[in-house]
């Protein structure tokens, strides 16, 4: 995909309907099930898809309802199974209090709020926060702070590793607070990486680190970026995949 000022990694757990996004909803097998619609004039059939975002509906422009509503309807029990599924492994809203856990580098860190501790600090599998129990707004300040403050040391050395081997400067980085993109590269040698990316285990952090300073090379997803990627990265495709399907297990429901 060619950006016209920045080449853009989508960030595919994003909870943000789009803005023109149709929701809907329909009986399937006896349940009410929601869906959003998405037209593209790119589109010549119908796709369904079933994920942490729930049902999506992919559409040429000119597709009818009516055609939509026989597509969902003759996958009805394929789609009620799906959601049952995905309905299942939904993890429960997060709550900041003592004892929660979240995410750093893939692995679980337990929220341990105590007002008399002078600054937020890693200790094993505890995160050490100064903050009262009660109060969730200061633990989730602490704790974001950490995270960014980690995920800004975090970025920089990967960048550190992996420019010289793609034989680029090292570029400017920024944190990115986007909804809907994990980075982008700017003209001119800038790089954004999502914050939240701390959450993921190393290697899909690479992964994204090393995309974004391949488009230094090709601004764009062509089979010479590609190429840039697959000689630093030779198993960039399972991790490609492992960002779409499995991001949503680190990151904060």
């Amino acid at each position: 995909m060619l950006m016209s000022d920045a080449a853009q990694l989508p960030l595919l757990f994003d909870r943000t309907p789009a803005a023109d996004a149709n929701r809907n909803a329909a009986q399937l097998a006896g349940q009410a099930i929601e869906y959003t619609i998405r037209r593209s004039a790119r589109r010549r059939s119908i796709t369904l898809t079933i994920d942490e975002h729930g049902l999506r509906v992919g559409a040429p422009l000119r597709a009818s309802q009516r055609r939509i509503e026989a597509v969902l309807n003759a996958h009805a029990d394929w789609v009620v199974r799906k959601m049952t599924d995905w309905n299942a492994r939904r993890p429960p809203p997060f709550a900041w209090s003592a004892g929660a856990q979240l995410m750093f580098l893939g692995r679980a860190l337990t929220l341990a709020p105590d007002p008399a501790h002078l600054k937020a600090t890693r200790s094993g599998v505890k995160l050490l926060l100064p903050a009262h129990p009660d109060d969730a707004a200061a633990l989730a300040r602490a704790a974001t702070e950490w995270l960014r403050m980690n995920a800004t040391e975090w970025f920089a050395q990967r960048i550190a590793h992996f420019a010289p081997l793609l034989k680029v400067d090292i570029p400017l980085i920024r944190l990115s607070n986007a909804r809907t993109r994990w980075g982008t590269c700017h003209p001119h040698g800038r790089v954004h990486l999502n914050w939240r990316l701390i959450h993921m285990p190393p290697p899909l952090i690479d992964y994204v680190v090393v995309h974004e300073l391949a488009h230094l090379h090709e601004p764009n997803h062509s089979p010479r970026f590609w190429r840039h990627v697959e000689a630093i990265l030779p198993d960039h495709l399972q991790q490609r995949r492992l960002l779409r399907t499995d991001a949503y297990r680190y990151l904060l429901p």
